[in-house]
């Protein structure tokens, strides 16, 4: 995964636990305007979260967050 996908990831994490609190959850969606202006990142973002990791729609902002951080 490409860092400026990283970066973004990161710090939408931090922003969704900072407002909604550390159980909150998010899609890959969350990554992204409502516009698909950045079709490759997206298809990279939804590759990531559903072939690789084969995670739920929702998951846990702290959870997406640590498996970044961790290079997963």
């Amino acid at each position: 995964m490409r860092a400026e996908l990283r970066s973004k990831i990161i710090e939408v994490c931090d922003k969704k636990i900072a407002a909604k609190g550390d159980n909150v959850g998010l899609s890959f969606y969350a990554f992204f305007a409502n516009k698909n202006d950045n079709p490759q990142l997206l298809m990279e973002a939804a590759t990531w979260w559903i072939q690789t990791h084969q995670l739920d729609h929702f998951v846990k902002a702290h959870k997406i967050k640590q498996m970044i951080q961790n290079g997963l």
